[in-house]
């Protein structure tokens, strides 16, 4: 399942998430599930046809994930793996940064960093004149309604098979 909440320069894309990692660090083995969160930029295109036509919508390189995941093998939500990667290398994660309070209330920790572009801007790295003040207003508009939507999805996760998306080797998701 994927969601998409678009902005001016920017969106928020959510996706539910299956993955084991080939390469695990101690104590990271084994499978994980969950909801991952991108911060990407959007560009809207040049109509194809007419007036009327639809217009194309690239979601294109992420700023900033946030990884809803536990382990497959324990207990649902202890949110064991739950991290996130305050900037990115183009398209490329650094580290996992385990924060305590995005595994102990992780939506209310997500509501507050998404009413928070320029903190999380900031921290990622990335200039605040890459994105609008309508990119920061309607995302603190909009916060509650994608915090909600994770919690559903999260949810959803929960309630399916833990052994993943059938022939699922390393992972499944949109993200």
């Amino acid at each position: 399942m994927l969601y998409l909440f678009g902005f001016d320069r920017i969106g928020v894309a959510v996706s539910d998430i299956y993955f084991v990692d080939p390469e695990p660090l101690p104590g990271q083995e084994g499978a994980e599930r969950g909801v991952r969160l991108e911060l990407r930029y959007l560009e809207a295109g040049e109509l194809k046809g007419s007036i009327y036509s639809a217009r194309p919508i690239a979601v294109d390189r992420p700023l900033w994930r946030v990884d809803l995941l536990e382990s497959v093998e324990g207990t649902p939500g202890s949110f064991d793996r739950t991290h996130h990667h305050p900037g990115l290398d183009g398209w490329e994660p650094g580290r996992r940064v385990f924060d305590k309070g995005l595994s102990q209330e992780p939506l209310k920790w997500l509501a507050e960093h998404l009413a928070d572009l320029e903190g999380v801007l900031d921290r990622a790295g990335v200039q605040r004149d890459e994105v609008s003040p309508a990119d920061v207003a309607g995302l603190r508009e909009r916060a509650p309604e994608i915090v909600e939507t994770v919690g559903r999805l999260l949810d959803t996760v929960r309630a399916q098979s833990p052994e993943g998306p059938a022939g699922t080797s390393v992972r499944a998701s949109w993200l």
